[in-house]
């Protein structure tokens, strides 16, 4: 493990009966919207880039500051100057580094699942919260091909060859955050317990095996 060891194996108390579906995934692959209609479903909570908005206003930060951070990897050298001297970036007034936003970021993402059930996208929350009872880690994929045509239909990029590198720079950067902070295998499998191709059904059939699975693991 590298910086994710500084993250504590917490046991959860076992009546702590919340299920807390955790969504990785590739960049385009339907993940946050496939979110949403699983929150819909169960009447679940839902989290994406909010929880960055709720770690931000618990420190008294801003949120520009943590959405600038949002998966991505700290950058060494920025992390050491500001460590040593105290440099901020040149866009916020804070020194606060990536590590730190991570942590805080951790935090909450802890804090919501041992009140309520939810969904989370991203963040590392498979990694953060797995010793909890209740965790259902999906990881959602798609050729890039069809990735890119969603990417131009949400209107991220104006033509296929421009979603297809603004999918792998995305990737790249969720693949080196992930990675960074858990030690590694972002996307593989057997890190997670359902890794689901999103192109082959549409988002609410997706949602529905997602539902599925994560009912029968908890009557286990």
């Amino acid at each position: 493990m590298q910086n994710g060891s500084e993250i504590d194996n917490r046991r959860y108390p076992p009546q702590n009966g919340n299920t807390v579906i955790v969504i990785g995934r590739q960049f385009g692959s339907g993940g946050r919207n496939i979110g949403k209609l699983i929150a819909q479903s169960l009447g679940y909570g839902y989290y994406d880039k909010e929880l960055l908005a709720e770690a931000a206003e618990s420190l008294g930060f801003s949120q520009d500051i943590f959405a600038a951070h949002d998966e991505r990897k700290p950058s060494p050298l920025k992390t050491l100057l500001q460590g040593l001297y105290g440099i901020a970036d040149n866009f916020h007034d804070t020194s606060i580094c990536g590590e730190s936003l991570y942590h805080a970021q951790s935090d909450v993402i802890r804090k919501i699942c041992e009140k309520k059930s939810c969904v989370i996208v991203g963040r590392t929350a498979d990694y953060i919260l797995r010793t909890h009872p209740g965790l259902v880690s999906v990881f959602l994929h798609s050729p890039i091909e069809k990735r890119a045509h969603q990417i131009v239909k949400r209107g991220d990029a104006n033509d296929i060859s421009s979603a297809i590198e603004l999918a792998k720079k995305n990737d790249r950067e969720r693949e080196s955050f992930y990675n960074y902070y858990t030690g590694g295998g972002w996307g593989k499998a057997s890190n997670y317990h359902l890794s689901l191709d999103a192109s082959c059904i549409d988002d609410k059939k997706i949602a529905g095996i997602i539902i599925d699975f994560a009912k029968a693991k908890k009557d286990v």
